[in-house]
């Protein structure tokens, strides 16, 4: 099983903010945004700023996959 932040990226798309003005509402660094395009593990705490900015839910930024 693996993470998949492909429904973050499709969020962002759907409102028209880019990487780096997420990484400035939400706080976070930029190696948090590089290890989410690598569908890498973050820190919760990260995932909770991301949700706050973004107004949202953990489960509209990500979901857990099959490999």
């Amino acid at each position: 099983m693996t993470v998949s932040y492909k429904k973050l990226w499709k969020l962002l798309i759907d409102r028209d903010i880019k990487k780096k003005e997420l990484r400035e509402l939400s706080g976070i660094s930029s190696s948090s945004i590089t290890k989410l395009g690598r569908n890498e593990n973050v820190n919760t705490e990260v995932l909770i700023k991301i949700c706050t900015a973004l107004h949202c839910d953990i489960g509209d930024i990500m979901e857990i996959t099959d490999d």
